[in-house]
């Protein structure tokens, strides 16, 4: 049964797997649910909520955008709290359930197993047949199989390239750099094929050594997951000592497993799960199916390789909530609603106020003495928003350079002004005035600034 894989040996070479495909139920549930992620990835760049886009994450113009909600520079402090309620998430995920993200959510497993690899078993058969295929001389049949699958590679790996690219740039940037001439966007016709090599290589040549060597995240197992961690694992009480299946008493002496090793066959990481617990181990649930589908056909229960903790196999126990769980639960609760006020209370204009740096005040006609000032303002909104700025105090003038005007939705101008205060009213040479952002006759922020001037007697 072992032809199937590669059986490793110690002298230092990589040696290329060749897992084997058993399609069970936790493989039909995977293969759901990747299809609605794929068709999510796929279609986000072009989704629209509210007229802004599904996601955007674009650094070069500092804008992103996150179910359709505009988020700016001004806004970093609401990032910060997103990504220690992520790395909490993650810490707490991984205790309580291992690597299962990998298994199931995962890009990188959901597209080499679930699209690449479908297409390689599609052109090239079944794991015994492409181990062959490899091993065998350069003949039309093997030219013709390897030129058509890597040729279906870079073409999947070009389409992901783009639609990754639109999640930066957004997705009208990414229609003008395929119709518009290349000499218009060369930058980012040269960021699409980065990226498309970049994937062609990861998903035909590096492929699982993302999973055990490239990626931090296997080796967080170590040190975050404990004896009541619910992790795919091989219930070993039950299983031992395993032994060929014989139709005599011997038996009835060993354990459940039959020592098949197609456990190890269907390992898209060369493991063997019988073994324990191991970094490479992804949380895939192949090794469940296949070992599900020998134990249907012997009578024997289901489950000898299934999610269980150490806890659950020893001990005989259920899967508990421990208090280093509840723990990291209610600091992730409570960073969500710190993160979740913040979100619903922002403003949808946001305006920043600054006196010129190195200017003193002018004298200016009425008896007026003046200061210049700079704004940036920014349309959080949804719609357009025409936009002006008044003083609280009805005696002080604003006299525009720059005009705001009417700013489009998910966008910002910067405005340049003068403050005229009326000479009589200032007693000192620092005064604290009032700006008010105003459209359609509502006041949307007040924002306070300093005032320099001479002082009257």
């Amino acid at each position: 049964m072992m032809d199937a894989a590669v059986v490793p040996v110690d002298d230092g070479k990589r040696k290329w797997l060749y897992p084997a495909l058993r399609k069970g139920k936790l493989y039909q549930w995977r293969s759901a649910i990747s299809y609605v992620y794929l068709v999510f990835f796929f279609a986000g760049p072009f989704l629209r909520i509210g007229g802004q886009p599904f996601l955007l994450l674009n650094a070069i113009e500092r804008k992103f955008v996150i179910l359709g909600q505009v988020f700016w520079p001004e806004d970093i402090f609401l990032f910060v709290i997103a990504t220690l309620i992520f790395v909490v998430f993650v810490v707490l995920f991984t205790m309580a359930f291992g690597r299962v993200f990998c298994g199931w959510i995962c890009p990188q497993t959901i597209f080499m197993e679930m699209v690449f690899r479908k297409v390689e078993i599609w052109i090239e058969g079944d794991a015994n047949k492409r181990r062959k295929l490899d091993a065998g001389e350069w003949t039309k049949e093997k030219i013709w199989k390897k030129v058509s699958k890597h040729l279906i590679f870079i073409l999947l790996s070009f389409l992901i390239a783009n639609t990754f690219l639109a999640y930066v740039t957004g997705s009208e940037n990414l229609l003008k750099i395929i119709t518009e001439p290349v000499s218009a966007h060369v930058v980012g016709f040269i960021s699409i094929w980065i990226f498309t090599v970049a994937f062609y290589l990861v998903y035909s040549q590096v492929r699982e050594l993302v999973c055990t060597v490239i990626c931090p995240y296997g080796r967080l197992q170590g040190v975050l997951i404990d004896k009541d961690t619910v992790v795919v694992a091989y219930n070993d009480v039950r299983g031992e000592p395993r032994g060929k299946l014989k139709r005599d008493l011997e038996q009835s002496q060993k354990g459940d497993c039959v020592d098949c090793d197609l456990c190890v066959v269907v390992c898209p990481t060369g493991i063997d799960i019988r073994n324990g617990t191991q970094l490479e181990c992804i949380n895939c649930t192949a090794c469940i199916d296949a070992c599900n589908h020998v134990m249907e056909k012997i009578n024997k229960p289901l489950n000898l390789i299934g999610y269980y903790s150490e806890n659950m196999i020893v001990n005989n126990q259920k899967a508990s909530f421990t208090w280093k769980m509840g723990g990291y639960s209610t600091i992730m609760v409570l960073l969500i609603g710190i993160l979740s006020y913040f979100i619903f209370s922002r403003s949808d204009i946001d305006m920043t106020v600054m006196r010129s740096g190195g200017m003193l005040y002018q004298e200016q006609p009425g008896n007026y003495i003046s200061n210049i000032y700079n704004a940036e303002i920014i349309n959080k909104s949804n719609e357009n928003k025409t936009i002006i700025i008044k003083a609280t105090d009805p005696a002080i003038k604003i006299k525009y350079i720059q005009a705001p005007g009417a700013i489009e939705k998910g966008s910002s101008v910067k405005v340049v002004f003068f403050v005229m205060v009326p000479a009589n009213t200032i007693h000192s040479p620092k005064t604290t005035i009032k700006l008010q952002l105003m459209s359609a006759g509502k006041v949307l922020e007040t924002e306070s600034t300093s005032f320099i001037g001479p002082i009257n007697n």
